[in-house]
């Protein structure tokens, strides 16, 4: 029963990581400290092995999400593939740079990022309630928006594809499903940037990671087929609530590392 303990733990979560995701970025607040419980143990490489598995169920969760988006038409071609080209060598840049970075320094990471990420969507969750004209073609700033979240993408991950919606709306005045759709390809191409990454230093655990992309996959059909339909408003209520679980969690893990 023991071996089976970590795919109990991160099976479901993954999948409703990838429900999440899929609408309104920010699985990877649930999926990352999800692989951190299921894999345990306090190991100098927990982190990195953590964040490298979790790269293989998110990566092919996202490639379900790219294809329900696409075939709605919700993605934005042009300015989706100018972001990957800046996320590409930004997430292998911040994967290569997590791998220097100690466990403990990680999770300190983490317990101060994921708040800041929740109090941007709260703050600014109107964004994706309301449509915005576009404002042209705005292929710099594509490139810039990519290469940066990308950096942060493969250095720590949760809250990538919110902020990828959030700039792509905000700053280039993207429609927000567009933005989502659009968002969901940048995602893949850093997310298989940062994946090749931690591959070549052996931090994947492939059996497990494999077994939750099935259900990471299917939250992802769910929620992308929702975000066509609804938008995102009850997904971010959500959000929120699991993140404070989250919050807890990790900051209870961080305190026995500390004793």
């Amino acid at each position: 029963m023991s071996a089976l303990i970590p795919y109990l733990i991160a099976c479901p979560l993954c999948m409703l990581a990838g429900f999440i995701d899929s609408i309104a970025g920010g699985g990877g607040l649930i999926s990352l400290p999800a692989y951190y419980l299921a894999l345990g143990g306090t190991g100098g490489v927990l982190a990195r092995l953590s964040a490298g598995t979790n790269k293989v169920s998110a990566s092919l969760g996202t490639i379900a999400a790219v294809v329900k988006y696409a075939r709605g038409k919700d993605i934005a071609w042009g300015p989706a593939l100018t972001a990957t080209a800046g996320a590409l060598p930004g997430a292998f840049l911040g994967a290569q740079a997590l791998k220097g970075i100690p466990e403990a320094l990680a999770l300190k990471i983490m317990l101060v990022v994921l708040p800041v990420v929740c109090v941007v969507l709260l703050a600014r969750r109107g964004e994706f309630q309301r449509k915005v004209e576009p404002k042209g073609w705005r292929y710099p700033a594509y490139a810039a928006i990519g290469l940066v979240v990308g950096f942060y993408d493969g250095m720590i991950g949760p809250g990538t594809g919110t902020f990828l919606i959030l700039l792509f709306s905000g700053v280039t005045g993207m429609e927000p499903i567009i933005a989502s759709g659009s968002a969901k390809v940048v995602n893949l191409a850093s997310g298989l940037s940062s994946l090749v990454s931690f591959m070549i230093g052996g931090y994947v655990d492939w059996l497990l990671g494999l077994a939750a992309a099935v259900f990471a996959i299917a939250g992802n059909l769910l929620g992308a087929g929702l975000a066509i339909k609804k938008g995102a408003k009850v997904i971010q209520a959500v959000l929120v609530v699991v993140l404070g679980l989250i919050l807890v969690t990790l900051g209870i893990r961080a305190a026995g590392m500390q004793a």
